[in-house]
């Protein structure tokens, strides 16, 4: 992206929720946040497993699409163009946010199958503060920390 086209960019997105330094934006985490709160909610009411396993990965730009975020437009224009310094890392944690999900709710299911309503709040518990770790890391990225995770570490949350 040429300079001249960053800086418009980051004066476009000037107090529209849209951090001036990465070009990413916080509601896009909103996502992630609700399937959170209905992994919070599975020891207590096991029927929102079902409720769970409805949620898909959804991508930064179909999120803004579908959602009532004034300035959407703005968003993906700015995600389009964020710096490879920010935009690389964090996508990255969306895709380990995505598979974090997925084996989460696969854990959470053979715990349900035991009835153990210990091991169905400890699993639940592992799953939400290991998505949780993962947006407050998306979390700084969009806020212009260059932040970047470990392989090792993202392949132990995930195969733990």
């Amino acid at each position: 992206m040429a300079p001249s086209h960053s800086r418009t960019l980051a004066r476009l997105v000037r107090g529209k929720n849209i951090n001036e330094t990465s070009l990413l934006a916080t509601d896009y985490l909103n996502h992630f946040n609700e399937i959170i709160m209905v992994i919070e909610m599975i020891p207590s009411m096991p029927e929102c497993l079902e409720d769970a396993k409805d949620w898909r990965p959804k991508s930064y730009a179909n999120h803004f699409q579908d959602s009532a975020f004034s300035d959407r437009d703005l968003a993906v224009l700015a995600y389009e163009n964020s710096p490879p310094r920010f935009r690389e890392p964090f996508d990255s944690a969306v895709a380990t946010m995505d598979a974090l999900v997925a084996r989460g709710l696969e854990k959470i299911q053979a715990a349900l199958e035991t009835q153990n309503e210990d091991l169905i709040a400890d699993t639940a518990a592992t799953a939400t503060r290991n998505l949780r770790k993962f947006v407050d890391v998306a979390s700084a990225i969009i806020h212009g920390d260059e932040v970047t995770v470990d392989q090792s570490e993202i392949d132990d949350i995930l195969n733990g």
